[in-house]
């Protein structure tokens, strides 16, 4: 089967190439260009490649969003992004944005042609760079939640998570182990340091925050 291919991208030396690369190859044919992102949204409604390659940095209508909007109109027509940025944020917002594919420009002929074939039969590729950039990112351990109210000592959000829960005084004494006048202490700091009035106003605060559950 023959994969149809629309290469979307401002630069007649890079269409060109690709035209060369895809002539080439007797399994691909290169149906259509566009020069602006609208462009490579019309090609995708009106020729119904297999995929469009598309550049990121397009007049009109950049790439991610002429993406998203292929998505939208096309859903079927898979795009490869094929672009000279590989920052993380360029990278994520292309997947945000619908792309199955993301090389850097400089990837070979192999590379590229590979990968045309890959995002038409459905899979998701990346040029061994950017592959190294997701996978650190989902390989990153999740960054800790902050924990509410951080100006609190830990002690005094417990303190705080048990005065939430409706403990008096006394009862958070005897279910931490320490005297009523411990607690009383740690109550009052909590107050200052939260700014509230009294007892009603950082139960409700602390309510706000998930505390006291």
């Amino acid at each position: 089967m023959t994969v149809r291919v629309v290469v979307a991208d401002d630069h007649p030396i890079v269409r060109d190439g690709l035209r060369a690369l895809l002539t080439s190859l007797p399994d691909m044919e290169m149906v259509g260009e566009a020069t602006t992102g609208r462009e490579a949204v019309r090609a995708a409604v009106t020729l119904r490649p297999d995929v469009v390659v598309m550049d990121l940095h397009m007049p009109d209508l950049d790439g991610n969003a002429a993406t998203a909007e292929i998505g939208r109109v096309a859903p079927d027509v898979a795009v490869l992004v094929l672009t000279m940025s590989d920052d993380d944020d360029s990278v994520f917002a292309a997947m945000r944005a619908g792309a199955r594919g993301y090389l850097v420009k400089g990837a070979s002929q192999q590379e590229i042609s590979r990968a045309i074939s890959a995002v038409a039969a459905g899979e998701a590729i990346f040029g061994p760079g950017v592959a190294r950039r997701v996978l650190r990112f989902f390989a990153a351990p999740p960054k800790a939640a902050e924990p509410a109210f951080p100006e609190l000592s830990p002690r005094e959000r417990e303190v705080l998570d048990l005065i939430a829960g409706g403990l008096t005084n006394a009862a958070i004494a005897g279910r931490l182990g320490l005297s009523t006048k411990t607690v009383g202490n740690h109550t009052s700091a909590i107050f200052a340091k939260l700014q509230v009035a009294g007892r009603a106003e950082a139960i409700i605060r602390a309510r706000e925050a998930g505390l006291g559950r």
